[in-house]
Formats: C-alpha cells, sequence, structure tokens
C-alpha cells in the first residue's frame, strides 16, 4: 500500500496515556512542530494542554470540587474541565459587548478588568493568552484579586529561553494600539483574524507577576512522551495567592 500523496509523513508516533481524555492512546506528529502537531488520537489535544492537565491534577488533586475560571476556552482540555469541574466558568472576550453579559454563550470579560467578585475562584486557568493581552500587568492584578486565598493561577504562555528581559511589542496608547514590532498573530478560537501578540516573554516572567500581584510562580517543565508531552514551549506557570 502507498501512501497517499498528500499524506504527511508521520515524524513521531507512540502509545501512551493521555492526560486531557485521561485515558490509554496514541500521539502522533506530522510535522516536526511538535508543539502543536504532537497530538493524541482520540480527543486531539496537543502537548502544552496535556502539560497543563498534568501539573493540576500533580498539585491540585482535589480540582473537581473547586471553583474554577478558564479565560478563552477552546482545547479539549477545557471540555474536560468544563464537564467534570462541579463549578467551572468560561469566559471570552468581546470588545464591544457589555462586560458581564452573555455573548455567543460565554460571560464577556475582560481580563484586565473583570466584573467578577473579589476572591470568587479557587483557580484561574489561560491557556497561551497572556501573550495576547496589551497590559499583562493588570491581568496578573485583576486574577490575584478574583483568586482566595491559597489560590492559583495556571497558565502556559512561551517564554522564550534566550530571553532574560521580557520584550514588548505592542501596548495601548490613548485608546489606539501601538505597535513596537512588526505585528505578529496567534490563532483565536473566536476571531479568524487571530490574536495579536502583545509579547514575547523572557526569564523574568516570575518576576513580573510578583512585581504586579503580589502572585508567586513555580514554572514547570515537563517532558514525558508517555503523556505525550514533548516540543517546545511547554512551560506550564503556576502563580499562587500566600494567605
Amino acid at each position: 500500500m502507498t501512501r497517499a500523496a498528500d499524506a504527511p509523513e508521520i515524524v513521531l508516533r507512540n502509545d501512551g496515556f493521555c492526560p486531557v481524555c485521561y485515558a490509554p492512546s496514541r500521539f502522533t506528529a506530522r510535522d516536526a512542530w511538535l508543539r502543536d502537531h504532537y497530538r493524541c488520537d482520540r480527543c486531539g489535544s496537543i502537548p502544552r494542554e496535556r502539560a497543563l492537565m498534568t501539573v493540576l491534577e500533580r498539585s491540585f488533586p482535589q480540582w473537581r470540587e473547586l471553583s474554577i475560571h478558564e479565560s478563552s476556552p477552546g482545547l479539549p482540555s477545557s471540555g474536560r474541565l468544563s464537564r467534570e469541574c462541579r463549578s467551572y466558568e468560561a469566559t471570552h472576550f468581546f470588545p464591544g459587548a457589555p462586560l458581564g453579559a452573555v455573548e455567543q454563550g460565554f460571560r464577556n470579560e475582560d481580563l484586565t478588568r473583570q466584573t467578577f467578585d473579589d476572591e470568587s475562584f479557587d483557580l484561574v486557568i489561560t491557556q497561551d493568552l497572556m501573550e495576547h493581552v496589551l497590559d499583562p500587568e493588570a491581568a496578573f492584578r485583576e486574577i490575584a484579586r478574583t483568586l482566595r486565598p491559597g489560590g492559583a493561577h495556571l497558565f502556559t504562555t512561551p517564554v522564550v529561553p534566550e530571553l532574560a528581559t521580557s520584550e514588548r511589542r505592542a501596548r495601548e496608547r490613548d485608546g489606539a494600539i501601538e505597535y513596537l514590532a512588526d505585528p505578529e498573530y496567534h490563532s483565536n478560537p473566536i476571531d479568524e483574524a487571530g490574536s495579536l501578540v502583545t509579547i514575547h516573554w523572557g526569564q523574568d516572567i516570575g518576576a513580573i507577576v510578583t512585581r504586579s500581584s503580589g502572585l508567586l510562580t513555580t514554572v514547570h517543565v515537563l517532558r514525558d512522551r508517555g503523556l505525550g508531552i514533548d516540543g517546545s514551549f511547554l512551560e506550564v506557570l503556576v502563580s499562587r495567592k500566600v494567605g
């Protein structure tokens, strides 16, 4: 049997256990960029969300009983969180719509100026979102405000190992976006135009989180093909609210 001319070759394939669909599975990559292409054959998850779910299970094994806010969901892991967590709140940001209102089935929340009460959640989860926020310091402050004492922000975001200092690429000034570098966009589950990359995070990300919010950050670096976790930029950051 010959391979179809338009079918990409398999770069990597192995059996293992998927932390997202939480079942034995096979992981397959048809592109060398494993971060986006090393997928679970059962649920379609990618490595960074499998890393996040692994850290969640290990650090907060009782997560199903906690109150969780996930901003900008859209991956298979979000589906599992919504199904299994008793108190799960999913939000997206729809510019121009009233904050706190329901839009397209989701509560509309700007991460930098949320309408949630203080200490509303045990956990806040964001997946590859913090590199798209125009004012990340304000977002970290608001996340800390909405967390209960002892709570945490679990998140993934690309952290560039060569960067000692984070590099701003865009910011808001006088109601408009000021571009500090050539515009770069990533995919967005609710906007075909994509999401503007506002910052390349460097090794100072933990210090920035603490300085802006008081949260203390631990960086988890996982590599385990048995769990389908391999590739670049797979750090999972856990920023805890002491108290």
